[in-house]
């Protein structure tokens, strides 16, 4: 199945399919306080069966997530790229990053790559994120990358989530 989960590569990362040797740094982000913005913190057993999920989207719809992976060292680093849920309003690039990754650039570098990849090998010629309106970083983020707010979205797990719309492809 990692064959047809493209790889993409960017100075510092490597976005790439969920591997097992994942799973304890995936659970770690997954089980702590730092989900609080993504529907947890979760149990081990859900966050186990959310990274079989992250693949298995790949399988269903032709895209998905991906680990964010240290170039040099492999290292987990959180997860970006396009998650579309029932009850979503249209596709998101959504983006978490692991404790020990954030400060450093690392989320920015890796959306940029995602959405290079959805608007020029995917073809799609629009996307949102959805921030939690306590979430600071993502909120700088979404800023940076120049998306602009557009409404607010209410999600029974999640809450309220602000729209943010992504610019669209350059030719």
């Amino acid at each position: 199945m990692t064959t047809m989960i493209p790889v993409l590569e960017t100075d510092r990362l490597r976005l790439r399919a969920p591997r097992a040797s994942d799973l304890s740094a995936y659970t770690a982000f997954r089980t702590s306080d730092r989900a609080r913005h993504v529907g947890g913190p979760f149990t081990v057993a859900q966050a186990e069966q959310q990274l079989h999920a992250i693949a298995g989207q790949w399988l269903i719809l032709g895209y998905g997530r991906w680990i964010v992976a240290d170039r040099q060292t492999d290292a987990p680093l959180g997860i970006v790229g396009l998650f579309f849920p029932v009850h979503w309003p249209e596709p998101e690039l959504a983006w978490s990053l692991f404790a020990d990754a954030e400060g450093r650039g690392i989320a920015f570098e890796a959306a940029q790559a995602a959405r290079t990849h959805a608007y020029g090998t995917l073809g799609m010629t629009t996307l949102i994120s959805c921030v939690s309106p306590e979430n600071a970083r993502s909120l700088a983020l979404v800023r940076r990358m120049g998306a602009t707010p557009e409404g607010r979205f209410d999600h029974p797990d999640h809450g309220t989530l602000h729209i943010w719309r992504h610019p669209g492809p350059t030719t």
